[in-house]
């Protein structure tokens, strides 16, 4: 009987990974909250599990051959720029409190998520020890 950490962890590793990346996302929009000019970007949660897990959804095809191949930009997916409430007259797109709410929201699932692994990790190594 082989052990498959791919089956054990289920889909939690790579919610892992792109909750990880969708937090550099968020710090870096934070960070540049007073650069003129800087865009907000962010990724669909939903859209990059399910990319990450191997069930994406429509799958683009090339019906010519001067079209650009579709790009996979990492196990966060696409950054997109994110549609501003109130834009500066600056050009810049970042809303501070909204970028700080889902920094914490994100933060909290990241952990969650952590938390979820350690268990689950703590069940794996006691079954194996026969516990």
């Amino acid at each position: 009987m082989s052990l498959s950490f791919d089956k054990a962890l289920g889909v939690h590793a790579d919610a892992l990974q792109v909750r990880s990346r969708r937090l550099e996302l968020l710090a870096s929009n934070l960070a540049n909250a007073d650069t003129p000019g800087y865009k907000a970007r962010d990724i669909d949660f939903r859209a990059a599990l399910n990319q990450a897990a191997g069930q994406g959804g429509v799958q683009m095809v090339r019906t010519h051959a001067s079209h650009l191949p579709a790009e996979n930009s990492g196990p966060g997916g696409e950054a997109l720029y994110r549609v501003p409430n109130q834009p500066s007259l600056d050009g810049n797109t970042v809303d501070g409190q909204l970028e700080q709410a889902a920094f914490s929201e994100n933060a909290v699932q990241y952990q969650a998520s952590l938390d979820f692994l350690n268990s689950r990790f703590r069940g794996l190594k006691a079954a194996l020890r026969g516990e």
